[in-house]
């Protein structure tokens, strides 16, 4: 144990390097940059590890911040600890590698409502005349459980069961044609096919297989696999549901949805999988309600788009929160119809636990003929500020949900918006207002033993990410893919959008997984989170986090010359 005196400096640049791993064991420890504090390090945070692999000099300047307690791991020892893989792993890892390593390995879940054909597999052919033999060793050799063949009549498929049951069962000899025991003519399916509908048609017809075709040939086989079976029966039924317009008790439409989200956490799922299949999900509620409504009203005088916003819009909701939508449509004299198109989906969705926007945010006041929708973006455009600016934030994440009418139009002023120097830096100054929670020698700032993981934490990230992808000229919603298209732009360091990125999945799912045991204990979730519900590790991790979202604001207003609020940081290795 190494005690230190207040001030007395542990680790310098100017020495050849660390005398080994530092852990801090009481008090704190102060980083230093040219003088400046740049982060706060206490109990249980380690440092002197990059000057050891490095085998250089320290970064930064490590001070005590009052009385400080360290424990030593002396060079040499950590040096053969770094022989294990997963210590070695540990301690070379940039944040974002950190963030996967505190997170279970999770299983990756298509979206069910991406085309077929992206998921299939490769079709394997068995050639005219072959045997049940040679298609048994054709089988074993690919690694596959069905073959297809061509015949004149058409497509034929030979299965694994069809050797089961109709060879071995009935005792056929080995030089039966394949043919002979195949099933023709193939159900198929266009490989554009939505993959739930796809799922749902190997249900409906009890196969296994199901060949994908396109230009009348056939692209991929899909097969129904036991993670689809297993995990996506829930999902898979209720959007069944909804698509063929059986809403059932809307009343029973949250508690369902909660229902396949806690299954889809336990069973592993990243938040993005689960995220998407929730969007589906609403999605598919909305156009089920549009066309009960359209139903009661008679057909839509002209086409129009119903517009996802917020969470919804960036496919970013997990449990349900607000309305948050809007309505467009192309001719000025159709707004009544619409209007009341817009008041019978808003009623629907209330009734199945959408509570309404606070901020107005809804399809019954946003419901504009497409000019009327030119004139609001041009003037964001133009005057970004105030409740403009807060508007426009708003409608930069919609996304077109239903109806015929092309949202291409609108794209285009969100294309001017990536163009536009004065809008982006109005971004920008907004995007500073989500200050972390960081307080006293760079600690969180627990309020009530509680932190709020939105506020400052994935409303920073998300504000951050929408700059950075306009900017990029990139129309995409998800927070992932606008870090990810600002870092192909150059915008940012590849880095930096790794570490944002991992943070805003792994907030998003500290979030999910305490509200969802709030719901289990019968209390309403939030965006908060107590102190004492957290290991040690997800502290520290969460206090990187916020500090990793302190920095990257910080490269924001000098890259606009904003004025920074707050503390002024820096990348650090820690």
């Amino acid at each position: 144990m190494l005690h230190f005196e207040p001030g007395a400096v542990i680790l310098s640049p100017a020495q050849p390097e660390a005398e080994g791993l530092y852990v801090v064991f009481g008090g704190a420890v102060r980083l230093e940059q040219d003088g400046q504090a740049v982060a706060w390090l206490e109990p249980g945070e380690a440092f002197g590890y990059p000057s050891l692999l490095g085998q250089q000099p320290p970064r930064l300047t490590v001070r005590a911040e009052g009385e400080a307690a360290c424990l030593l791991l002396a060079k040499e020892a950590f040096r053969r600890l770094l022989e294990k893989p997963s210590f070695a792993l540990f301690f070379s890892a940039r944040l974002a590698e950190r963030l996967r390593l505190l997170q279970p390995a999770a299983l990756s879940l298509p979206d069910l409502g991406q085309p077929a054909g992206e998921v299939a597999e490769a079709a394997v052919w068995l050639e005219e005349g072959a045997s049940v033999a040679q298609a048994a060793r054709r089988m074993r050799e690919r690694g596959v459980s069905a073959l297809l063949l061509k015949t004149p009549e058409g497509l034929a498929i030979l299965t694994d069961r069809d050797l089961r049951n109709r060879v071995l069962a009935e005792e056929l000899p080995p030089s039966t044609p394949a043919l002979q025991v195949a099933s023709a003519p193939a159900k198929t399916l266009p490989a554009v096919s939505p993959l739930y509908e796809a799922l749902a048609y190997l249900e409906q017809q009890g196969i296994h297989h199901l060949p994908l075709t396109e230009g009348g040939q056939v692209v991929g086989l899909l097969t129904d696999r036991l993670f689809l079976r297993r995990w996506l029966q829930t999902p898979l039924g209720l959007l069944r549901r909804l698509e063929q317009g059986d809403l059932g008790p809307l009343q029973d439409y949250r508690e369902r949805l909660q229902a396949i989200v806690r299954q889809m956490l336990a069973a592993g799922f990243a938040v993005p999988a689960i995220t998407r299949q929730v969007s589906l999900l609403n999605d598919a509620l909305t156009r089920s309600l549009l066309r009960r409504a359209e139903a009661r009203l008679g057909p839509p005088p002209c086409p129009y788009a119903w517009l996802a916003l917020g969470s919804e819009g960036r496919t970013e909701q997990a449990l349900l929160t607000d309305q948050d939508n809007a309505l467009a449509f192309q001719e000025p004299a159709a707004k009544p119809y619409f209007q009341a198109l817009a008041q019978a989906v808003l009623e629907g969705l209330l009734e199945a636990g959408f509570p309404p926007c606070p901020g107005g945010f809804m399809a019954d006041r946003w419901c504009y003929a497409l000019p009327e929708w030119a004139t609001r973006f041009q003037q964001w455009l133009e005057n970004p500020e105030g409740e403009g600016l807060l508007e426009a934030q708003v409608f930069l994440d919609f996304r077109s949900i239903a109806g015929g009418l092309s949202p291409e139009p609108l794209h285009g002023y969100l294309r001017q918006a990536g163009k536009s120097r004065a809008f982006l830096t109005a971004l920008a100054r907004s995007a500073l207002a989500f200050a972390p929670p960081l307080g006293f020698l760079g600690r969180i700032h627990w309020e009530g033993g509680q932190v709020n993981l939105k506020k400052g934490g994935l409303a920073a990230i998300v504000a951050l990410a929408r700059v950075y992808g306009l900017e990029a000229g990139s129309l995409a919603r998800p927070t992932p893919e606008r870090l990810r298209a600002a870092a192909e732009a150059r915008l940012l360091p590849r880095e930096e959008a790794e570490d944002l990125s991992e943070a805003f999945l792994f907030l998003a799912h500290l979030r999910l997984k305490h509200q969802l045991e709030a719901l289990s204990r019968g209390q309403p979730p939030t965006n908060r989170v107590a102190q004492s519900s957290l290991s040690p590790r997800e502290q520290q991790m969460l206090r990187q986090v916020f500090w990793r979202i302190r920095q990257a604001q910080q490269a924001l207003a000098e890259r606009f010359r904003l004025p920074m609020p707050q503390v002024r940081s820096r990348r650090f290795g820690l």
